[in-house]
């Protein structure tokens, strides 16, 4: 599970001890993308964590890359500006042709393709995906795409996108999810030819963008699986994404947890270390035993993951907890360290706003909670 892997934990450790907080604090201020530290992780093997050994990746579980990614996040670091490529490959590793996988997946292993954007979200649709509108039709040999997505994070950074566009009208389908498809573009060639890129700004460095196509031709010989059913390729995609993220959260929750426990046990006032108040101590005990329920959710939807079971039910759970504790830990930090919590010198602030954005993606909290009422308890539809 996500608690075992210690040698990978170790020399992640080390790895991330060569980005400390002076590199991502200056990074942060001039809203950079930290290509070092990405390279970093390519060059050690990390982001080809989950790619089979075969293509020259290491052929490791999801709680590999799991143990991966909260190591970055405890230490400091941010893997939100590389985490996509562990999931978003599975998509082609599972439904991918030979063809496509002797093309790409050797090259993101070795880290010559960076497959890092996933264009799925729309500005009008959000979350509701199977009501997107950007369109692929078949001409020829290629597909022409027109539309528009919206938080396609990375996409300035990454040689291919996962894209998912709508091949057939949603009125000449039979079921809601038939009809859309799954493509792999690769940028380099489309950028200036039919996509645009604008970047967005936000509250955290997190690199994300609008993504617009204007006839964008795409090969045929692109797209994954069956035209569509793309849909369902990428949902299986969508509970590795829910399960590495909330461990990225466990990371951020032990990460604010052992900045305030030393601040509070140095930091003294009025005679005596501010950690001897109980208004200081529980907040922080009760964000720890927030982390460890969250972890052992974590744990249980990474082995039914693993096992090949459905694992939504654990998955969306696993991400709700892990980002509620991430949450509480990070405000319980901030408090103890006070006006200083506020300071970019401490990092406190920085992760404290990158860990926020857990809260609303990649899914919001109020859809995994209807999720949850539907498909696990039984009740009616609310949406």
């Amino acid at each position: 599970m996500a608690e075992d892997f210690l040698a990978i934990r170790e020399e992640v450790a080390k790895l991330c001890a060569q980005f400390p907080g002076s590199y991502w604090q200056e990074k942060d201020k001039a809203r950079a993308y930290p290509g070092e530290f990405v390279e970093a992780l390519t060059e050690a093997g990390y982001l080809a964590a989950l790619i089979p050994g075969e293509y020259g990746g290491a052929g490791l579980p999801l709680s590999a890359a799991a143990a991966i990614l909260e190591e970055i996040q405890y230490r400091g670091c941010n893997g939100g500006a590389c985490h996509a490529q562990m999931y978003i490959m599975g998509t082609l590793l599972r439904h991918g042709s030979d063809a496509q996988k002797q093309q790409y997946l050797p090259k993101i292993a070795s880290g010559e393709l960076r497959l890092q954007a996933f264009g799925v979200t729309e500005p009008t649709s959000g979350t509701d995906t199977l009501s997107l509108k950007t369109v692929a039709k078949k001409d020829g040999d290629s597909y022409v795409v027109n539309g528009q997505k919206i938080w396609t994070s990375r996409a300035e950074h990454s040689d291919l996108m996962l894209l998912l566009a709508r091949t057939t009208p949603r009125d000449a389908v039979e079921k809601r999810t038939d009809g859309l498809s799954v493509f792999i573009v690769d940028m380099r060639e489309a950028l200036g030819n039919g996509l645009s890129i604008k970047p967005i700004d936000t509250m955290m460095n997190h690199s994300t963008t609008e993504v617009f196509f204007d006839d964008m031709r795409v090969p045929a010989a692109n797209l994954i699986g069956e035209e569509g059913k793309g849909f369902r390729y990428i949902l299986s995609g969508m509970n590795a994404e829910r399960i590495l993220i909330a461990t990225e959260c466990i990371g951020d929750a032990r990460f604010f947890l052992d900045k305030a426990t030393a601040y509070a046990r140095e930091r003294q006032v009025f005679g005596r270390p501010i950690g001897q108040n109980q208004g200081i101590q529980f907040p922080l005990a009760k964000a720890y035993a927030q982390m460890r329920a969250a972890a052992l959710m974590v744990n249980d939807a990474l082995a039914r993951y693993e096992a090949g079971d459905n694992a939504g039910a654990e998955a969306n759970m696993a991400k709700m907890l892990a980002a509620d504790a991430s949450w509480a830990a990070g405000e319980a930090c901030i408090q103890t360290f006070g006006g200083f919590g506020f300071a970019a010198e401490y990092d406190v602030e920085r992760k404290y706003r990158e860990t926020r954005l857990y809260q609303v993606a990649p899914i919001s909290t109020n859809l995994i909670l209807s999720y949850l009422a539907e498909h696990v308890l039984g009740l009616p539809r609310s949406y």
